[in-house]
């Protein structure tokens, strides 16, 4: 490394990671504050789904790990779709999200399915959901009390 703490390369970034036992996917550093969108396959939108679960950095993402930050972000609002599952868990392993075939894609499924049944949103946000399924978009700054 060198003398002022900046990272000269991949192969600094990789003895970095093994001094304090932290792997990131190959190419990538990691940083408290990187953008979810820095992951690979999620881009701007999923990053503002993972905004409104109360996910803000690629580091808080895969600390939590695919599950949970599905489920917070179905209860946040966004409408369960096994694909974005996928996509997701495909991204934090650093892979291409269509490398997910056959036994490990059934797998998947069940997970997903698993996750579907156990969590629901909260009622102001699966109104939010249903006016987004038929193409109404809101927040939940433009729902007024009853």
């Amino acid at each position: 490394m060198k003398s002022q703490g900046s990272l000269s390369g991949k192969s600094d970034v990789a003895q970095t990671l093994r001094q304090v036992d932290i792997t990131a996917p190959q190419g990538y550093e990691l940083g408290m504050s990187d953008p979810v969108s820095s992951i690979r396959n999620l881009g701007p939108a999923f990053e503002q789904a993972c905004a409104r679960a109360g996910i803000h950095s690629a580091q808080q993402l895969r600390e939590l790990g695919p599950d949970e930050a599905y489920a917070r972000l179905v209860r946040a609002g966004t409408r369960p779709h096994f694909i974005g599952y996928y996509v997701l868990v495909m991204g934090l392993q650093g892979r291409p999200w269509n490398d997910c075939k056959g036994d490990e894609k059934n797998a998947l499924r069940q997970r997903f399915d698993a996750i579907k049944g156990s969590v629901r949103a909260a009622p102001e946000t699966q109104m939010i959901s249903d006016l987004d399924a038929v193409g109404v978009r809101v927040s939940v700054d433009d729902l007024k009390p009853v």
